[in-house]
């Protein structure tokens, strides 16, 4: 990946730390050559501070660090796109990002993601979702595999309202199991798009 340092007089670049799971952008610095190797061999991200003319960890001092998922480049070879794993808040103020938004992915999977694991930590009687949690991740494994099942027997049926409804049950149940497992959705999409960058590298490499 070529840089191109010497485009700007203070020989440094914009950086922008996008979190990979949520897709946020998180915060703007500016690496110098020696910042970026530095955030390439130690796997955090550093920049150079152009106030103290100094080149710093982000987190050294709020202990907030920012864990490196890849680094590309933009088409002029002139800005950094750094996609990272922050262990708190980015923001010097405390904010989750320094543009003032919630560090969370969108997404009704997501919010509903959230919903299972607030149950989990936090029960609520009538909830059926805390009484999944209750009866142990073996009954949760079991009501995953059962509505499998009723979801291949409406597969051969004709119409498709029950066959959309056991489909959520299916996803709902999957979802628990996630969370139970401490397993995140992102982990999993995660999987699926590396399968399809693989498979879009080999048949790039077969073309």
């Amino acid at each position: 990946m070529f840089v191109d340092f010497d485009k700007f007089p203070d020989s440094l670049v914009p950086a922008i730390v996008q979190d990979s799971a949520t897709q946020k952008v998180l915060m703007l610095g500016y690496m110098s050559a020696e910042s970026l190797e530095q955030t390439r061999q130690t796997g955090n991200v550093t920049f150079f501070s152009r106030s103290r003319q100094k080149i710093w960890v982000k987190g050294e001092t709020s202990g907030h660090h920012i864990k490196v998922a890849d680094i590309t480049i933009d088409c002029d070879n002139d800005t950094l796109l750094i996609k990272a794993i922050p262990s708190g808040p980015s923001c010097h103020t405390g904010a989750d990002t320094c543009f003032s938004e919630s560090n969370r992915a969108e997404g009704f999977l997501f919010e509903l993601e959230d919903v299972i694991r607030s149950r989990k930590q936090h029960p609520v009687d009538d909830s059926y979702t805390s009484s999944l949690f209750a009866q142990g991740l073996n009954r949760i494994a079991q009501k995953v595999g059962e509505e499998a099942v009723e979801l291949i027997i409406e597969a051969r049926e004709e119409g498709d309202e029950n066959f959309k409804a056991e489909a959520a049950d299916l996803l709902y149940h999957l979802m628990v199991l996630f969370v139970a497992r401490d397993v995140r959705l992102h982990d999993v999409l995660t999987v699926l798009q590396n399968r399809a960058k693989e498979r879009a590298r080999r048949d790039c490499d077969q073309s």
